[in-house]
């Protein structure tokens, strides 16, 4: 099936976007990336280590995944710090994409919607792709939609909660009103069901780290995501049923095999 994700105009075969922490190992990291099929990692400035040893090491393990890369933000509280991060990962890494994560909220890990935006606003003015993790807030999306991003990346729960869905209407409203926009669900997802349900919502992606890393064995679960991913994509672009109410035959009445309004 030709059906490519298409981010600030590059296109990918893979739906699934990886996190590169918390891993038991390296080795079992290179190997999660590989089942997973992931073309796009994030990772933070923070873990490339200055150029230590050990950043130069994961830095090469992941350039020999041959996947893109998609410096992020994480632990940034306020705009100024995630912008001053942003402009010191496009020099390590060499890449003007960024997920911009400003921390509005210490128990919940929610981003700060007013941050986000400024600071959202500045990195576009520079030049930056900015992937902005935020909430299913349609405000909060109108404004940074404004302010230069053509990718939002609302959460589905807090951050390493593997919650799954926890406001399934708003993440389907905030599909309906942006059509257009690609849309990856960014933390909560803590199953491929949860990751199979987004994605038959409409959603175009889904970004993983703590269900795969955390799993018992990250490189099945990486490859359990994938094929639930594609699943949901699939019955997306094949148009659920509406549900309904009451009971409906689903056994064809005699003389009437097949529905006389099908194509």
């Amino acid at each position: 099936m030709d059906d490519p994700l298409t981010l600030y105009g590059e296109k990918f075969a893979s739906r699934l976007l990886l996190g590169t922490a918390r891993y038991p190992s390296p080795a079992i990291l290179a190997d999660s990336i590989k089942a997973s099929g992931a073309e796009i990692v994030t990772i933070s400035l923070r873990r490339e280590a200055g150029g230590s040893r050990a950043g130069r090491s994961f830095w090469d393990l992941v350039r020999e995944s041959g996947a893109k890369v998609l410096p992020n933000t994480a632990g940034c509280r306020t705009a100024k710090e995630a912008i001053t991060t942003a402009q010191m990962a496009r020099e390590v890494f060499g890449c003007d994409w960024i997920k911009l994560e400003v921390i509005g909220d210490e128990d919940t890990l929610q981003p700060d919607p007013f941050g986000l935006v400024e600071a959202a606003r500045s990195l576009s003015a520079e030049g930056f792709r900015v992937f902005p993790y935020m909430t299913e807030d349609l405000v909060l999306a109108e404004k940074l939609l404004g302010a230069g991003c053509r990718v939002l990346m609302p959460w589905a729960a807090p951050i390493g909660s593997g919650r799954g869905l926890n406001n399934p209407y708003g993440l389907r409203a905030l599909r309906a009103r942006f059509p257009e926009a690609p849309l990856i669900v960014d933390a909560g997802i803590g199953a491929p069901s949860h990751a199979a349900a987004a994605m038959e919502l409409g959603y175009d992606a889904i970004l993983l780290n703590t269900a795969v890393a955390r799993a018992g064995d990250p490189a099945t679960m990486a490859r359990a995501f994938a094929l639930s991913i594609e699943a949901g994509r699939a019955a997306w672009l094949a148009e659920p049923m509406t549900p309904r109410d009451l009971a409906e035959p689903s056994t064809p009445l005699i003389g009437r095999a097949f529905d006389e309004g099908a194509a």
